[in-house]
Formats: structure tokens, sequence, C-alpha cells
């Protein structure tokens, strides 16, 4: 499975922090030596202030060894700047803790209103903003992400987003509400930051595209939790062309993730012959047993490579971070593939032959097609002494088809308006977040 394995690959786009849930999944999963996970995991830990935590995986590591002097000094150090960052924003803190002024302030959308009422009302100072991003991003490296989340959160509020950390703070608020599992907020913090790098007219191409190389990687860990994440992912990797450039230009390996989510997806259909085209394109690059499930099953019509490469799929899903949840899911639908893919070559076949196609018994295999009969999903009738299924036609309705006209045109105009609007927009900070390695 480590050949399969994408860790190495995403932790290059990652915050340090965003990187931890995925070691401890694979942890659990056992595909690489303990050890070897430690030792990874406490080369990151030494680049943060979460010093207990250093602690606790040392002494996994190296249990007959003291800890080094140097580590419990840092966390005497790292206390004492904390102290010290929030006493030199005491008074700004003391307006968060009270729910009357912050209302008053979430009622106030223009930065610079906000700005001048609290200065006017409370004697606010906005030279100290500088502190409080640096108390947030301080609070962020020792692991207090709910703490940094309503700091960020206020910063946001009070200063414009021509202020020199206002990038920086986006990707920091982001990472923090994806830390914390705030699904719906770190939704639209992903949406805040896409608008904002759209927007904007980096110093150069190649910055730009690493920013939004980031941005497809960390929504990852959103789309794969948020209710309608599958769709999402869809109009953002595959109909916002700026997007889809940038995955086949620098991470061709985040089409296993576009792939899964049209495969689970059956409202989006009509996404899968651009899907496949882009798969196509790509294969010399990035090729895995679910871009090579769509290949055999729509390129080739190789119904024998397409089962072949289903029972891969779950073995590469099953041990994928954020693929993981989507594993029944995932089978169901692409038998029903593989099933309706089949259906509009052969008028009858054989429940023997459809279930070796399947992965399943006969017994199951038909018991599934009768589901599908019951709920409407199939215009067919079994024949069970002869043990075949006899299919009827179906045509797609007028309806349906100019449906799924509206939805593809409607995503392609929403990103030839944002395309538009970059072009004339101003020039932007070039800032990053925290504890990037780039």
């Amino acid at each position: 499975m480590a050949s399969y394995d994408l860790t190495r690959i995403m932790g290059q786009y990652l915050d340090r922090h965003l990187v931890f849930p995925l070691l401890e999944f694979l942890s659990a999963k056992e595909i690489y030596e303990e050890n070897e996970l430690l030792r990874v995991k406490l080369d990151i830990l030494n680049k943060t202030n979460m010093v207990d935590y250093a602690i606790d995986i040392r002494k996994q590591l190296y249990p007959d060894q003291e800890i080094p002097e140097e580590l419990k000094s840092k966390r005497s150090k790292v206390v004492t700047q904390l102290t010290e960052f929030q006493e030199q924003v005491a008074s700004i803190l003391k307006l968060l803790t009270d729910e009357e002024v912050m209302k008053t302030f979430e009622t106030m959308r223009d930065p610079k209103a906000l700005s001048n009422y609290i200065t006017k009302e409370f004697n606010f100072k906005i030279e100290k903003m500088e502190s409080m991003y640096k108390l947030a991003k301080y609070r962020y490296e020792c692991g207090n992400y709910s703490q940094t989340t309503s700091y960020l959160y206020f910063y946001l509020l009070v200063m414009s987003p021509s202020d020199k950390n206002y990038l920086n703070v986006l990707w920091g608020k982001l990472a923090s509400e994806i830390l914390i599992q705030n699904w719906e907020t770190a939704l639209e913090d992903i949406t805040k930051l896409r608008e904002y790098i759209d927007s904007n007219a980096f110093s150069n191409s190649l910055q730009l595209l690493q920013q939004r190389t980031w941005l497809i990687h960390w929504s990852l860990f959103v789309f794969f939790n948020h209710a309608k994440g599958k769709d999402l992912i869809i109009d953002m990797f595959l109909y916002r062309p700026t997007y889809l450039n940038a995955i086949q230009t620098m991470c061709p390996h985040i089409l296993r993730y576009l792939a899964t989510a049209v495969i689970i997806n059956r409202g989006r259909r009509n996404a899968l012959k651009d899907l496949v085209k882009v798969i196509q394109q790509e294969s010399y690059t990035y090729r895995d047993p679910i871009t090579e499930f769509i290949e055999h099953l729509y390129v080739n019509f190789d119904f024998e490579g397409a089962r072949q490469k289903l029972s891969e799929c779950q073995i590469v899903i099953f041990n994928d971070f954020f693929l993981i949840a989507c594993l029944d899911e995932f089978v169901e639908n692409a038998r029903l593939m593989i099933f309706e893919t089949f259906c509009r070559i052969h008028q009858c076949i054989s429940i023997n032959m459809l279930a070796e196609k399947l992965n399943m018994k006969s017994e199951e295999a038909e018991c599934w097609i009768v589901n599908l009969i019951r709920n409407a999903r199939l215009d067919a009738k079994i024949d069970s002494k002869l043990g075949h299924v006899v299919m009827g036609t179906q045509p797609t309705s007028p309806y349906q088809q100019l449906i799924e006209k509206m939805d593809s045109l409607s995503v392609r105009s929403e990103a030839l308006q944002a395309l538009i609007e970059r072009k004339i927009k101003g020039r932007p900070q070039n800032i990053h977040w925290g504890s990037h390695d780039f």
C-alpha cells in the first residue's frame, strides 16, 4: 500500500500542523513502521511550540533516554513569550470576551467604520493589531487552534484586505477551522481565500499557481467532510479552468479525489465525460487504480479490467485519509457504473456473468438488481428461471438533459466571470501563513 500512499506528496502542499492528522491515520493503518512515523512527527514538532506533545513522542521513541534540557527550557520560554504577547493586547482580549460588544462589531461589515468605532468608544489603537496577529500565530504554533480562530476572526473584521497580513490571516484561519473540524466555517473560509487569490494579480504567475495548489490540497479536508463537498469539489477542480490547470501542472495526483467525487455523486454524471478527457490527458503523469478504473470502463470498455481495478480501488480508498469514509458509497456507485455501461451494450444479461463482473455472488447480485428495479433506478425485468436480466429502454428525458446543460453552463460562466475580474484587479501582497515550508 505504500506505493499508493500520497502522504509524502501531499505534505509538500500542507501546513505542518495539517500533516499530523494524516500521520495519525497512517499509524492506525500500520502501512509504515511505527518508529519511522514517530521520527517524522518529532521532526515536525521541533519546528512548532507544541513542546509537551514533542516530549510525549520523544518518550515513545527513546524510552530509556532523559528528556533533553533544551526541550525543557524551550517549554519555559514558550510560556513566557505567550504571556508577553497576551499582555501587549490585553485590552483587545478583553473586548473579545464581551459577547454584546462582539455582536455590535459583527453588525459593522466595513472594516474602516468598525476601526473608527472601536477607536472612539474603547480607545482602541490600530497599531496593536500587529501584536494581535503575532499572538494568534504563536497560539497556533502552540496547538491552541480554537483560540486562534477567534483572534483571526477579529483581525479580519477590523483590517481591510489591503493589510500586509491579510492573506496570511486567511490561510491561518482556514487551517485552524480545519483542525477543530468546524467544516461549515472552513467552507466559508475557502470561498474567501479563493476569491482573494483569484481577484489579485500576484507578482508572478508561478506564485499564483502555488497559491491555488495549496488551496486545492487544503480544501480536501473540507470537501470530504462537508455535506455539499462532493458537488463543490467537482465545481472547483473540474469546472474552474485555473484550478484544473493547477492540478494538471502541479498536482495530477489530485485526480484521485476528483474521480472519486464524480463516481460517488450520482447527480453529477454529466461531469463524467469531462473527467474522462482530463484523465486521458494526464494518464502519462499520474495513474492509480481509481483513475484506471475510469479508463478501463469509459475509454477501453474493458469490463474485466474495470472489475479487477475495483478490487484495487477498495484497498486504496480504505488506506486513504480523505477517502476512507466514502468506501461503501464508492463501491456501490462503481458497481452501478459498470452495470449501466454493460447494459448499454447488452439487452439480455446473465446474472452469473454480471455477478462476476461486479465482484459479487449470484444471489447477492440478483438482490442488488431487484433493489435497483424497486427503487425505480433501473428499467428492467428479471427472468429467474433463465437467470437473466432483460433490459428496457432508458432514454434521458429532455428535461434532465436541459438541467445538466444548465448546470454545466452556470459553473463555466462563473469561472469566466472570475477570470475577467482578476484581469482588471490590482496587485496583492506576497505573504504566507504560519509554518508553511514553501
